[in-house]
């Protein structure tokens, strides 16, 4: 049997890319957002397969390297280091592991983070210990959670497609999923977990507009779209329409990870690059990254500049514009 590893990687999509990056400006908007002179620098390389970046105000990007089975972190101008591993300690059936996905901060700089292979969201205390919020739903195993947002009220939101599943070749001894259904979930800063929806085909990224009245989520297959939903006083979801569908454009990366800026921007990296939409849901370009890309993040002292995880790098952009959201 192949190592499970080898099977992530041959699922991964082929696309040309730029080598070096470009701006695909579809709106003069995209001026006031991504700077005339703007460029894409590689930062990190000779990672198996980024995600989840993380910037923290102490000057350094956490990541995940999903494969290798790592919770890394990268200083500016020094090394990348290991941070924590193993992240998933128990083994399939090959025994091949996989770590954490999407990590976010919670209002009190802890690190809470969707792993994959251990099928739960946790919260790295500031002890080093780490503590399980939520690893079953009404006494099943959630499936492997994607990616985590967290609220400035302490609420916790993830989406938990069966991806982990999709990387293990059929026969005895495979995982199977207890639930029977992609969701979306929140985790209430009492600890309670609840369903927000099942309705997203395989819900990946996930974002909270600045004010956090508005909820997006992104869908990765078979269709390629964006969710927008209202989110309510009690933190409950209503009113989900589609923001933007990409399913027939070419290039092969998938809608994941996602943030939004201050003004409201939804940066969503999807097909070749990061789409940039505004609030309203109009695509004013792309930052086209010579990897495909699998999530972003708001970094630097002043929030501006973007770090994009993509396939075996990680790649920055200054923009004009801060990054909303809770940042430690």
């Amino acid at each position: 049997m192949k190592k499970a590893f080898l099977v992530f990687a041959a699922a991964l999509p082929l696309f040309a890319q730029s080598p070096s990056g470009e701006i695909e400006r579809l709106d003069p908007a995209l001026d006031k957002i991504v700077p005339k002179n703007a460029k894409i620098e590689k930062v990190v390389s000779g990672i198996k397969f980024a995600e989840g970046p993380l910037w923290a105000r102490a000057g350094f990007l956490y990541f995940s390297d999903l494969p290798s089975n790592a919770l890394m972190k990268w200083t500016p101008g020094g090394a990348t280091e290991v941070f924590r591993k193993p992240v998933f300690t128990d083994s399939f059936p090959d025994g091949v592991q996989i770590g954490t996905n999407g990590l976010a901060f919670d209002p009190q700089g802890r690190i809470v983070a969707a792993e994959h292979g251990n099928r739960r969201i946790s919260r790295m205390e500031k002890d080093g210990k780490i503590t399980t919020l939520a690893d079953r739903y009404e006494g099943k195993r959630i499936n492997s959670p994607n990616d985590v947002v967290v609220r400035k009220n302490g609420d916790v939101y993830f989406t938990d497609p069966v991806g982990l599943y999709r990387t293990w070749p059929d026969g005895p001894g495979k995982p199977q999923p207890e639930l029977g259904y992609n969701g979306v979930f929140r985790i209430s800063a009492a600890g309670k977990v609840e369903l927000l929806t099942k309705d997203v085909q395989y819900p990946n990224g996930i974002a909270f507009s600045p004010n956090e009245k508005k909820m997006y989520v992104s869908s990765s297959r078979p269709d390629k779209y964006w969710m927008v939903y209202d989110v309510k006083p009690d933190g409950g979801i209503a009113n989900g329409r589609k923001f933007a569908d990409v399913t027939t454009e070419p290039g092969e990366g998938v809608p994941d990870g996602m943030k939004v800026d201050r003004a409201g921007n939804i940066y969503g990296t999807a097909l070749t690059g990061v789409q940039v939409f505004s609030p309203s849901g109009k695509r004013l370009g792309t930052i086209v990254t010579p990897e495909i890309p699998a999530n972003c993040a708001w970094g630097d002292a002043d929030g501006k500049t973007l770090y994009i995880t993509a396939r075996t790098s990680i790649y920055k952009i200054r923009l004009n514009i801060a990054g909303a959201g809770v940042r430690p």
